[in-house]
């Protein structure tokens, strides 16, 4: 049967709660004071505590803030046991945490009563607890997965870098880099719609095709072939109402220039340092130019008729090529307006005027404008150095 704790400094209300209680078969101890009854909660972790709210050194509304300040007690059902009835006072309880009032003198059939109640509740509360465990363990046990799938850095023949933050509800975000036969460098980057494994499954389901190339009758070093067969085969109306974005690039080393398209998706950023020789010798700081590169074109999945485009961008020795989701600039700040692309690009710049910056840099960054390592989506960013 459930443990219940009776704190009350009157022997007498101790006498009758404990021998009604133990009478209905429920484990039942007690304390005198409120700092013993906080000590022996902790060590019990009881379902039920029955408090009194008029007490010496430590009265019921202390106790009850403090048990339900206590991560292992949160789930404990709490009793205010009182002589006040007015509206003002309950108020004042429930604003402190109590779940529930008994009133002086006390009736047992109301006493019982409230106790099914309150001990139903926390059951519900506790089962509530434990299935939410289980989802976050599905979802980190998701995370890894799709962490596991994501290409490592790579250092020749050109390095690219890339960096993975799982949110805690998990997003849709997935991204790729490698060389095809013809000797020319994909990159792609989509951010699925949603949270959770709802969206991080189709997004896999995604990456796979392009990995393995298995979109029929499409020429991957098109970019515009690959969003339009990407829009053939994922509509919304199929797809659980899913929808997402995406960045497509190919690099041609021979000719220095990457062929792109975006379909709803945030610019990449091309980022070069123009320093002309008489501002080098002058020992003035190069200007950091700073491009995006973007195309008109619909999220996949929101219209069958969509049409995609691509475009053409020169890359000049020694420019860096930044890829990314919405969740590095989507951060919210604390007069509740979001950050922003145009504040990610600043912050880019800012960096590049000090030194090349490195994916580590540019998290560290983002920690500090997020004011904590757990953000609200995904975090994806890729960064190639040409």
């Amino acid at each position: 049967m459930a443990q219940i704790l009776i704190i009350d400094d009157d022997p007498a209300i101790q006498r009758v709660l404990k021998k009604a209680l133990v009478a209905e078969g429920y484990q039942v101890e007690w304390a005198a004071d409120g700092y013993t009854g906080i000590s022996m909660a902790e060590a019990l972790r009881p379902a039920l505590i029955i408090c009194d709210w008029v007490m010496p050194y430590m009265d019921g509304l202390e106790v009850c803030r403090q048990v339900k300040a206590n991560s292992r007690l949160f789930t404990t059902f709490f009793v205010l046991l009182t002589s006040r009835n007015s509206l003002e006072d309950r108020v004042r309880g429930l604003d402190n945490g109590a779940d529930d009032f008994l009133s002086k003198p006390i009736e047992m059939s109301e006493l019982h009563a409230r106790i099914r109640a309150g001990l139903r509740i926390h059951q519900l509360t506790n089962d509530l607890q434990h299935q939410k465990q289980l989802l976050e363990s599905e979802l980190s046990e998701a995370s890894d997965y799709v962490s596991s799938l994501l290409p490592k850095s790579l250092e020749h023949p050109i390095p690219i870098q890339a960096t993975f933050i799982p949110s805690r509800q998990l997003g849709g975000d997935c991204f790729d880099y490698y060389w095809l036969s013809s000797g020319e460098l994909v990159v792609f980057l989509l951010d699925m719609s949603g949270h959770g494994l709802g969206a991080a499954l189709p997004s896999v389901y995604i990456l796979n095709l392009l990995r393995s190339q298995s979109l029929a009758e499409v020429d991957f070093r098109e970019p515009v072939q690959v969003l339009q067969a990407l829009n053939r085969i994922f509509q919304m109306g199929t797809q659980g109402d899913k929808y997402f974005t995406i960045w497509y690039g190919i690099y041609n080393p021979q000719s220095q220039k990457i062929t792109y398209s975006s379909a709803g998706h945030p610019p990449a950023l091309l980022v070069s340092n123009q320093t002309d020789q008489k501002r080098s010798l002058s020992g003035e700081d190069s200007v950091v130019e700073i491009k995006p590169l973007r195309t008109q074109g619909f999220p996949i999945g929101l219209f069958a008729e969509s049409l995609y485009v691509s475009q053409e961008e020169h890359i000049a020795p020694g420019s860096s090529l930044y890829i990314f989701s919405d969740g590095v600039y989507e951060l919210s700040e604390p007069n509740g307006q979001v950050w922003g692309l145009s504040r990610f690009i600043e912050l880019i710049r800012s960096l590049h005027c000090q030194v090349l910056p490195t994916l580590s840099q540019i998290q560290s960054a983002l920690i500090i404008e997020n004011k904590s390592p757990i953000f609200q989506d995904d975090i994806s960013l890729i960064k190639v150095q040409f």
